[in-house]
C-alpha cells in the first residue's frame, strides 16, 4: 500500500504559485532553495514548522497562476508527501504528477479537515482518513499509470526506468 501520513497545513482557495513559491526567488532551480522559501508569502512559518511527511490540505483552485514546475518541485522539497484540495489548476495537476509529487481532489475532505490535524492518505485507494477526527474521504484514487510514475519520483525518472 502507498500511503502518506502527517500533519496537516491548510489553506483557502486560489493558492497561487506566486505565493507557493514566490517570482523572486525562481533565479533557482534547486529544490532546496526552493523549498526554503516554500508558502512564505502566505504563511512566514511553513518553513520553519513543517516536516518530512506533512501534508497540504486547500479548498478550490490549488496552484493556479503561471505553468512553472517551481511551485510542486518546492512543496516537494520541503518535505510534504501529499497535497489535498477541492480542485487543482490543471497544470499545476500535470506538473504535480510530473515531478512525482502526489495529490488528491476530494472536496469533502478539503472542507473538513483542519489545520494541526492528521491524516492518512492511501494512494492505491484515494482513502483519506482524518486520524484526529476518526473521519475517512474517499478521494480520487490515481490510475496505475500515474502511480507509477509518482512511484519512480517523476515523469523523468519513469521514463529513464529508475
Amino acid at each position: 500500500m502507498k500511503a502518506a501520513k502527517g500533519t496537516v497545513f491548510k489553506y483557502g482557495d486560489n493558492v497561487d504559485t506566486d505565493v507557493i513559491i514566490p517570482a523572486r526567488y525562481l533565479n533557482s532551480s534547486e529544490p532546496s532553495e526552493l523549498a526554503a522559501h516554500c508558502m512564505e508569502d502566505i504563511d512566514k512559518d511553513f518553513i520553519h514548522k513543517v516536516t518530512e511527511g506533512d501534508i497540504i490540505v486547500a479548498t478550490k483552485n490549488f496552484g493556479c497562476g503561471s505553468s512553472r514546475e517551481h511551485a510542486p518541485i518546492a512543496i516537494k522539497a520541503a518535505g510534504v508527501s501529499c497535497v489535498i484540495a477541492e480542485t487543482f489548476a490543471r497544470i499545476f495537476y500535470r506538473n504535480a504528477i510530473n515531478i512525482g509529487l502526489p495529490i488528491v481532489e476530494c472536496p469533502e475532505a478539503a472542507r473538513e479537515i483542519e489545520a494541526g490535524d492528521t491524516v492518512e492518505v492511501n494512494f492505491d485507494t484515494g482513502v483519506i482518513t482524518d486520524v484526529t477526527k476518526n473521519t475517512t474521504y474517499q478521494g480520487q484514487a490515481f490510475p496505475e499509470f500515474m502511480q507509477r510514475i509518482i512511484d519512480a519520483e517523476g515523469l523523468v525518472n519513469y521514463i529513464n526506468g529508475r
